[in-house]
């Protein structure tokens, strides 16, 4: 590797005119700059970032964790979190925990090790141990897509209890009594949130949810877990007549394996899934689903994490909660009476 040594021998300068050129240029004069910086175009020289950033004690890296990049609801938070730091001249180092405490942790761990300037993380528990000691150590940290209850960090959310229950009073209007509710694990907060919204929408109606709510785990939230509950939701005693889907992935795999078992939505099965990912409308029938600002999500966790790091001393947490929108199409669609197949 072509070192900063080589580029002072080549340019004829000292080791410190090199690095006055590489991080304070306006000190140096315009024609030893030029010289340094064709001498570094030639033999192709690239940084030691990491290095640089270690004697420096600062980072132009954010680290951003997330549950699972394969879903489009974080793909599109990705890109709301990337353009506002970019914007701000930071780098992205994106994380997959796949739920996974331990995953989560390892990654954080290797974020710290790598100096990190901040981190943007949606936790896979309600264990918050981890990010606080990084908070003590003074790395930036706001929680995304999840409230912190403690108020020792700042979030970004949106109310998922509100939206499990504008799903649940939208398949009551449409005259349901028995819905399934397919999720991922209660352990992870948006699963647990959107069931509580689902047991108070029902009570509210006046109507028992041990009467109404089949519960139906997928164990995780894809397309594969959400076909693999479709045979316990056809054979259940109770026969649903309506589906209550944690996330989209969900709702598509529990949508192809009734179609392929020729059950007609909504006809015979209304299906109502949740975040509004991009091809929830492109599906045939279309999916209704509870709408998350997801873009939004992301570049507002980040700008409050720049704030952090720029103004630690006077900054304050804030704790954002978005509303959820209830996005009605044809696959709950005018369903008037619920009936049994």
């Amino acid at each position: 590797m072509v070192s900063i040594r080589d580029v002072a021998e080549k340019a004829g300068v000292s080791l410190g005119t090199v690095s006055n050129v590489l991080n304070r240029p306006e000190i140096v004069a315009e024609t030893t700059r030029q010289r340094v910086q064709a001498a570094i175009k030639e033999l192709g020289f690239v940084r030691n970032a990491p290095a640089h950033q270690l004697r420096a004690g600062s980072s132009r890296y954010l680290g951003l964790v997330v549950l699972d990049i394969t879903n489009p609801f974080f793909t599109e938070v990705a890109r709301g979190v990337e353009d506002a730091a970019n914007e701000a001249g930071y780098i992205v180092i994106l994380c997959n925990s796949d739920g996974s405490l331990e995953k989560e942790r390892s990654y954080l761990h290797m974020l710290e090790e790598q100096r990190i300037a901040g981190v943007l993380i949606t936790p896979a528990s309600n264990d918050l141990s981890d990010l606080q000691r990084l908070y003590q150590q003074d790395i930036a940290v706001v929680l995304l897509d999840r409230p912190d209850q403690t108020q020792s960090l700042c979030s970004v959310a949106v109310d998922d209890r509100q939206g499990g229950a504008l799903a649940t009073n939208h398949l009551l209007e449409r005259g349901h009594r028995c819905i399934a509710f397919v999720s991922g694990p209660l352990s992870i907060r948006q699963c647990e949130e959107r069931q509580e919204g689902m047991y108070q929408a029902i009570k509210t109606a006046g109507l028992d949810p041990n009467q109404v709510i089949v519960e139906i785990s997928a164990g995780t939230q894809n397309t594969r877990a959400g076909e693999q509950c479709v045979e316990t939701l056809l054979h259940h005693e109770r026969k649903p007549t309506a589906v209550f889907c944690a996330n989209d992935l969900l709702a598509l795999g529990v949508m192809r394996g009734l179609l392929q078992r020729g059950i007609q939505i909504p006809n015979e099965m209304a299906l109502i899934g949740y975040d509004d990912i991009e091809f929830a409308s492109a599906l045939s029938p279309a999916l209704s689903s509870i709408r998350q600002p997801k873009y939004l999500l992301g570049r507002t966790a980040t700008e409050l994490l720049l704030d952090e790091m720029a103004n630690r001393e006077k900054h304050q947490h804030q704790h954002i909660i978005y509303q959820p929108e209830l996005v009605i199409r044809t696959s709950t669609f005018l369903m008037k009476n619920a009936s049994a197949f």
